[in-house]
């Protein structure tokens, strides 16, 4: 009988981001690769590829990590940008948070969340148009799966951070970054190829994803992340992971087998259906696409 290939989680995941795309003809794959490469040198350039994050949110990201901050400074740095109000009210009162009355200002958004709670539900508010808001076939088509996978992921990772002696809230916003330097790349090929069809290689899908993961961690650099952050995005899944890295690599590999599974690929369903308890504990809270 012919050996059977293991499951590869991340080409299985990379396959079904770039699934259901009408296409014709293929493209060099050398001519993205080589790109890719380019940006990388270059992040400025790179960034200019997606939605920049808001600028409050710099300013923002800096406060939310400040934990001596008063609740009623925070709430005050908020109130500061009516849109990203808004969108923490309308956000806040989804049936994923069961508040049992109506929230209608960021200070009763604080009162049920807690402080790093909210800090996790702006950041994600913050960045949700830096993925969702794509144009170009393919990064258009790819943004609704990829932002379900980047919020999976921040979530992942922020649980797992606990146990690793992590911070939660910067493993929360390496999750959220992690898929930046993906989208650059989608928006490149999208640039380059026109209508031609996305290379589904082995090789290729590996290079792509190398290179997105330095987009990304460059990217969060120019953009004023917290350093630790990038050098998680840099180094999860290596061996010389520190334990910011590691719980990124643990969100990483919860998000994508939640992803697939509940796409129904049989593999992802049988490993999220073997993880150990306290991996199987965190992904069984993972928001689903329904909520």
């Amino acid at each position: 009988m012919p050996e059977v290939a293991p499951f590869d989680l991340d080409l299985a995941c990379y396959r079904w981001l770039t699934a259901g795309v009408a296409h014709a003809g293929s493209m060099p794959e050398e001519l993205v690769l080589d790109e890719l490469a380019r940006l990388a040198r270059q992040p400025e350039a790179a960034a200019d590829l997606v939605p920049r994050v808001p600028a409050v949110v710099p300013q923002l990201l800096r406060s939310l990590r400040d934990e001596a901050m008063s609740a009623g400074e925070l709430a005050r740095q908020v109130g500061q940008d009516v849109t990203l109000v808004a969108e923490v009210i309308r956000e806040v009162n989804s049936p994923y948070y069961r508040a049992t009355t109506r929230v209608t200002n960021i200070e009763g958004a604080l009162m049920l969340l807690g402080q790093n709670g909210l800090r996790m539900l702006l950041a994600r508010v913050a960045f949700r148009p830096v993925i969702s808001a794509q144009t170009g076939r393919l990064a258009r088509q790819a943004a609704p799966r990829l932002w379900s996978q980047s919020e999976k992921c921040a979530q992942a990772a922020a649980l797992a951070a606990p146990a690793l002696k992590a911070n939660p809230f910067e493993a929360y916003l390496a999750g959220l970054m992690q898929n930046v330097g993906l989208v650059v790349a989608l928006r490149l090929v999208d640039q380059l190829a026109g209508s031609a069809a996305l290379p589904q290689s082995e090789r290729f899908a590996g290079a792509l994803l190398e290179h997105a993961r330095t987009l990304s961690a460059r990217i969060a650099a120019s953009w004023e992340f917290p350093p630790p952050v990038g050098a998680a995005i840099l180094h999860a899944g290596r061996a010389e992971a520190g334990p910011l890295a590691q719980a990124l690599h643990a969100g990483e590999r919860l998000a994508k087998l939640r992803v697939l599974a509940e796409a129904g690929v049989g593999e992802a369903v049988a490993l999220a259906a073997a993880l150990p308890a306290p991996e199987a504990g965190i992904y069984g809270r993972l928001r689903s696409d329904e909520e």
